[in-house]
Formats: structure tokens, C-alpha cells, sequence
């Protein structure tokens, strides 16, 4: 039986939400900047994606068996900022936040959830 990670993936969605909704801020407080252009981070998809297919160790002792050959990187906790090709629509600004506002709900949601399950399982198994 394998380990269950919903809070590390929640914290990491929480994460990412944060930094797009601060990307959407910044869109919005220079809507009237002349020669600015609206940025967007990437998908979660995307970054789940790629941090699954760039697992490495973040320190030499997690795991420590001679001739593993694993690479040592530093932990990174920096999301890809991507300039779109269009000027800043607050409307569309606006559904983004929207967007963000009802995804972090929804994890929020999953994790009491969740926290529930595990606290009903412990008290019942004592």
C-alpha cells in the first residue's frame, strides 16, 4: 500500500493558486500602463507534470545508498511566469481571479474533508 499525499498536492495547488492570483493582480493594476502585457502562469497540469518528471533528492541524506547515482537540485519553489501576446482585459482578468477564488474553495473543501476521514478512522480504531 502506497502513502496518500492529498495535503502535499493540496499545499502545492494552494501554492500555485497564490502565485496566479498574484500575476492576475498585477495584470490588473496596470490595465491603464501603456505598452503592458497580460501574463498568466502556466497550468497545474503542467507543473505537476513537470515536477513529476524532475524528482530528484533535495538533500545528499533522503536517501543514501552507495552508487545510486541520484542527482542533488535545490528544492525549487519558483513558477513559470508566461507574457501573453494580448494587453490586459479586465473582464477576463476578473474571471481568472473568479477561477482561482472557486479552485482554492474547492481544495479547501477536500481537505477538511479529508482531515475528517482520518480523524473519524483514528478515533474509531483506538
Amino acid at each position: 500500500m502506497t502513502g496518500i499525499y492529498l495535503f502535499d498536492l493540496a499545499s502545492l495547488h494552494t501554492r500555485y493558486l497564490s502565485v496566479r492570483q498574484s500575476v492576475i493582480a498585477g495584470n490588473v493594476a496596470n490595465a491603464n500602463t501603456q505598452g503592458y502585457k497580460a501574463r498568466d502562469t502556466g497550468a497545474f497540469a503542467q507543473v505537476l507534470a513537470s515536477a513529476a518528471s524532475d524528482m530528484a533528492t533535495t538533500a545528499q541524506a533522503h536517501l543514501h545508498a552507495p552508487g545510486l547515482g541520484v542527482p542533488v537540485r535545490p528544492d525549487k519553489s519558483g513558477w513559470d511566469v508566461l507574457e501573453t501576446s494580448s494587453s490586459v482585459s479586465l473582464e477576463q482578468e476578473m474571471l481568472k481571479a473568479s477561477e482561482v477564488s472557486r479552485q482554492h474553495n474547492l481544495d479547501v473543501g477536500v481537505v477538511r474533508s479529508f482531515d475528517r476521514m482520518l480523524k473519524l478512522a483514528v478515533r474509531s480504531g483506538s
